[in-house]
């Protein structure tokens, strides 16, 4: 069914020739069929339909305030359509940043890089290499000195390591879970007070790539511009300084507690993981086995 336009649709609508659902019904289909008559023919035909869709769910409630004596019908929609684009276009932005932002935690050049120690297990190659270099070149003096270190970084040890490694320590896999598993709770609270900074710091990361996407956006030498460009400079500094701070955080477990886990003297531990610093020529003051 064919209209002229959108105050005749209204004007039937009036009459009670058309029931409220038809009528809504026509005037989207005005709206879709009609874009040239609209305030938004600049747009691609795909955003306009798309701004459609969205927009139909607050056309009841446009119709219910509109008054006869403002403005004719189709002014009254065009207006109403208008400052919706708006709103329409912002959420659209903001929707492209924050996806172009998660894209953009993809790519290597991160500001927030955590960098595992030499001996992560992070993947399968890294495992290997771990496997071959503390087992098959005999590095280590006796396998409690192995045991030693494995609990001291527990932190970075996998499940699966465990499993292929405690052979080589000479205790069961069971049993070597087992100790690892009592480390963790000893530091249950350390290791969620890391795991929180970092996801403070990964949100904090995401912010400063959401003010970049936005400063893009606006105009350079204006006021929002340069508000913005504040918020950024700001937000990069507290990034800076949560990096700096989870950076001086130490993950490994303390002497003191391998040795309880273990159940030897914190002496004994201090030795062995003395002899394997010296070993391997790790004298950083930074360095795990300190």
């Amino acid at each position: 069914m064919k209209h002229h336009n959108l105050n005749t649709l209204y004007s039937k609508y009036k009459q009670g020739i058309f029931t409220r659902c038809e009528f809504e019904g026509f005037v989207y289909q005005y709206l879709a069929n009609n874009q040239d008559k609209t305030r938004l023919n600049q747009w691609k035909f795909d955003e306009y339909e798309d701004f459609l869709s969205w927009f139909y769910q607050r056309l009841p409630k446009a119709i219910d305030a509109y008054q006869e004596t403002i403005a004719p019908f189709d002014v009254y929609i065009n207006s109403v359509m208008r400052t919706a684009a708006k709103e329409f276009r912002a959420k659209t932005v903001t929707k492209r940043i924050i996806e172009y932002s998660a894209w953009c935690a993809q790519v290597p050049e991160f500001y927030v890089q955590d960098e595992a120690p030499p001996f992560s297990t992070e993947d399968e190659s890294s495992e290997k290499t771990m496997v071959n270099m503390l087992s098959k070149q005999k590095i280590m003096d006796s396998p409690k000195q192995l045991l030693a270190l494995i609990l001291k970084c527990y932190y970075y040890i996998s499940d699966d390591f465990v499993d292929r490694i405690a052979e080589n320590t000479g205790l069961k896999k069971g049993k070597l879970s087992e100790m690892i598993n009592k480390l963790r709770s000893l530091r249950q609270k350390k290791d969620d007070e890391v795991y929180f900074m970092k996801e403070r710091m990964h949100c904090q990361y995401y912010r400063c790539i959401v003010y970049e996407r936005w400063l893009s956006f606006i105009p350079e030498n204006t006021t929002a511009h340069i508000r913005l460009k504040q918020r950024l400079d700001k937000a990069r500094q507290r990034l800076e300084k949560m990096r700096k701070r989870i950076a001086n955080i130490r993950t490994d477990a303390t002497n003191r507690q391998v040795a309880d886990v273990i159940g030897v003297s914190k002496g004994t531990i201090d030795s062995s993981l003395f002899r394997l610093k010296v070993k391997w020529g790790i004298m950083s003051k930074n360095a795990l086995l300190n």
